[in-house]
């Protein structure tokens, strides 16, 4: 997945996109900000759970569902695309 950045400096949106397919694009640090949870810290899984029930609106369940789903995925590869590189565990 190659992330990059689209549009002008002050939309803060990002794109991923990967060959065959549809690209995604989003505001980076949109949850932090709909959650109200400070830039830089986790965000609580209490948190986390009431934005995937709908407790911050239509807008919360999509960045959690992205949050968790995509992103999460991504993280997950490459940590493990690491630990093959320098021959270690998964």
């Amino acid at each position: 997945m190659a992330a990059k950045k689209s549009g002008s400096k002050s939309s803060g949106r990002t794109t991923i996109s990967s060959p065959g397919k549809k690209p995604v694009s989003f505001s980076a640090g949109g949850l932090h900000r709909t959650t109200g949870t400070p830039a830089g810290e986790t965000i609580p899984a209490a948190k986390m759970a009431k934005a995937k029930a709908g407790g911050y609106g239509p807008l919360g369940v999509k960045q959690a569902n992205l949050a968790t789903g995509l992103l999460a995925k991504g993280r997950k590869n490459a940590a493990k695309n690491r630990a093959k590189k320098a021959g270690g565990k998964k």
